[in-house]
C-alpha cells in the first residue's frame, strides 16, 4: 500500500509573484483547466484580498474546475479571509489557506505582536475560515526560523480550532534537507492530534534545495507538497512540481507515497506556463529542458542506443516530450480548428474571437510549414485574439537592416484609437524599432530584459520575445509572437506597456 501525497500547485499565487509575472484572467482560467488536465489535487489560485481582479479571477476559476480543489490564500485577518471565502464559494472543492509568521524576527519587527497575540489571531483566522469551507490550511509563515515550542504550541491550538492541513514553510530557502526532514519528524511526533490532519511543505529555492528540502519532508511524514511549475515563485523560486513528482515516481524504492499527477501532461503545462509569464526554462532544467533527455558525448550516445536505461532514469515520453504537430494547414476548416483548440484544453468564449484566432492560424498556415501546438498555444496568447484593452496597437511596421548603414524603422501605431507614425535609426532592427515606439508614446519606462526564444523547431519558427519594462516601482513582461523577430518585438514591447496602462498596484504575501 502506498500513501497519497498531495499536490499543491501554487503557480497562479506564489508564482505570478516572479517580476512581471502577473497574469490576465483569462491566462490564469487557462492555466487553471491545464493543471486540473495535469492531475493537481489543490490549485491555489490567487490571493483573494490582494485586488479586486484577483479576487474575480479566483472566483472565476472556481466556477470552471470540477475535479481539483479551488484554493485562496488569506493573511490572518478577518476582512482576508472573508476575501477568500467569497472568492472560493462557486468551487465544488473550496480551501481557504490563511497563515501568520511565527518566528522571532518576523514577530518582532514585521507584526509587532507577542506569541499569545500571534496564537489568537491564527486560531481566530481558522474559526472565520471555517465559516465558509471544512478544508482549512494554516500555515506558519517562516517557520524554518521559527522556535520549535513554539511551533507545536500554535499548531496544537489551530488543529483545536479545526485546521485539517497545517503548512511548514521553509520562506526565505534557509534549510537543508536533513535539518528540514528531522523539523517535520520531531513536529509530527510533538503536536497532539498530529494525525488528524495533512502535514504539507512550502519551500523557496534561494539556495537551490526547494525541492530537495521537499522530498526530505515527505520522507519524514509530510503527504502534501507546494510547489510550482518550471519552479517559478518569487526570488528564486519554489519547489518544481515537476522535479517533485518525477523523484517520487523514478524512486518508487525510496518513497512510499504516489501522486495523482499525469506525467504525460508535465512538459505541456510547462511550456504554456512559461509562454503565458514570459519566463523561459532553461534548455538544461531537469525533467521539462530542451536538453533534458538530449545526448552530446559520443559514450552516451552509443550507450543510449544499445539500451536507453544505461543513461536514461527516465523516459522523454512519460513526462510529455513528443512531436505535437498539428495535422492542420491552411485548407482546415474553421471546425477542425475548433476541434483541436478542445483537445488544448482552450476554451473560445465567442465566434468572435474564433474568428479571430482562426484568422490568425491561416496567415501563420501561409508562412510556415508545419504548425505545432506550441504556435496555437501562443497564437491564442495574443491581444489581437483575445480582444484584450489594447490602448497601443501595432497598426504597420518596416524595418531596414543593411552592413555598412544604420538600421531603420518605420512604425505607425494606434494610440486611443489615433493613428500615429515615428521613424528612428539605432544600433540594430530590434533598437531602432523600440525607438520608434517611444517617440509617439513617451513612456518613461525602463526596460530591464529583452529576451528571444523560439517557439518551436526550425528556421522558420515563430520567435517568441519577452520584454520587462519597470515604471513607479511596477515590473511587467511582455509577450509576442511572429515568424519575424523584429515584428514579435515590437508585438512584445505594446504588450508591456498595454499592461502598464491598465494595470493595477496589487498586494503580495510571502509564504
Amino acid at each position: 500500500m502506498t500513501d497519497k501525497l498531495i499536490i499543491f500547485d501554487t503557480t497562479l499565487r506564489d508564482g505570478e509573484q516572479s517580476p512581471g509575472a502577473s497574469m490576465t484572467k483569462d491566462e490564469k482560467l487557462r492555466i487553471a483547466r491545464q493543471l486540473e488536465k495535469l492531475g493537481v489535487d489543490v490549485i491555489e489560485a490567487g490571493f483573494a484580498a490582494a485586488s479586486p481582479g484577483d479576487a474575480d479571477a479566483i472566483h472565476s476559476i472556481a466556477k470552471v474546475i470540477e475535479r481539483s480543489t479551488v484554493c485562496s490564500l488569506a493573511r490572518a485577518g478577518e476582512k482576508d479571509v472573508r476575501a477568500a471565502g467569497e472568492a472560493i464559494k462557486p468551487a465544488k472543492h473550496g480551501r481557504i489557506h490563511t497563515f501568520i509568521a511565527t518566528s522571532p524576527i518576523h514577530m518582532q519587527h514585521k507584526l509587532r505582536m507577542t506569541e499569545d497575540q500571534v496564537v489568537e489571531r491564527a486560531v481566530q483566522a481558522v474559526k472565520w475560515a471555517r465559516e465558509y469551507t471544512d478544508d482549512v490550511e494554516f500555515s506558519a509563515e517562516d517557520a524554518v526560523r521559527s522556535d520549535m515550542d513554539f511551533l507545536v504550541r500554535i499548531f496544537d491550538a489551530v488543529i483545536k480550532a479545526g485546521a485539517t492541513t497545517l503548512n511548514v514553510p521553509d520562506t526565505v530557502g534557509y534549510s537543508i534537507p536533513v535539518l528540514w526532514g528531522e523539523r517535520f519528524k520531531q513536529l509530527i511526533a510533538r503536536v497532539p492530534d498530529s494525525d488528524k490532519v495533512i502535514w504539507s511543505t512550502h519551500c523557496h529555492n534561494d539556495l537551490g534545495m526547494a525541492s530537495a528540502n521537499s522530498l526530505a519532508a515527505v520522507m519524514n511524514g509530510a503527504r502534501q507538497v507546494e510547489c510550482t511549475i518550471n519552479g517559478l515563485g518569487e526570488r528564486a523560486g519554489n519547489a518544481a512540481l515537476e522535479e517533485v513528482v518525477m523523484s517520487i515516481k523514478t524512486r518508487r524504492d525510496i518513497f512510499t507515497c504516489d501522486t495523482n499527477i499525469d506525467t504525460t501532461q508535465i512538459v505541456p503545462t510547462s511550456k504554456l506556463v512559461s509562454s503565458i509569464t514570459g519566463y523561459p526554462v532553461q534548455p538544461n532544467k531537469s525533467i521539462v529542458g530542451a536538453n533534458a533527455f538530449a545526448h552530446e558525448s559520443g559514450i552516451h550516445q552509443d550507450g543510449v542506443l544499445k539500451h536507453r536505461e544505461t543513461y536514461e532514469i527516465m523516459r522523454a515520453e512519460d513526462v510529455g516530450w513528443g512531436a505535437n504537430k498539428l495535422s492542420l494547414g491552411k485548407l482546415s476548416g474553421r471546425n477542425a480548428f475548433r476541434t483541436r483548440l478542445q483537445e488544448l484544453g482552450i476554451v473560445v468564449e465567442s465566434e468572435d474571437v474564433l474568428n479571430a484566432a482562426f484568422a490568425r492560424f491561416k496567415d501563420l498556415a501561409d508562412r510556415k510549414s508545419e504548425i505545432f501546438d506550441e504556435d496555437i498555444q501562443a497564437l491564442m496568447s495574443d491581444e489581437g485574439v483575445t480582444h484584450v484593452s489594447e490602448h497601443f496597437r501595432l497598426v504597420s511596421m518596416r524595418a531596414h537592416s543593411e552592413t555598412g548603414t544604420l538600421p531603420t524603422a518605420q512604425v505607425t501605431l494606434s494610440v486611443g484609437g489615433k493613428e500615429q507614425q515615428a521613424e528612428a535609426q539605432r544600433g540594430g532592427p530590434v533598437d531602432a524599432t523600440f525607438q520608434a515606439i517611444e517617440q509617439i508614446v513617451h513612456s518613461g519606462t525602463e526596460l530591464l530584459l529583452y529576451s528571444v526564444n523560439n517557439i518551436t523547431s526550425g528556421t522558420d519558427a515563430q520567435g517568441e520575445v519577452t520584454v520587462r519594462l519597470a515604471k513607479g516601482g511596477r515590473v511587467v513582461n511582455g509577450l509576442g509572437a511572429d515568424t519575424d523577430i523584429v515584428v514579435a518585438s515590437a508585438k512584445a514591447y505594446l504588450n508591456a506597456l498595454n499592461k502598464l496602462d491598465t494595470g493595477a498596484n496589487r498586494a503580495h504575501p510571502q509564504l
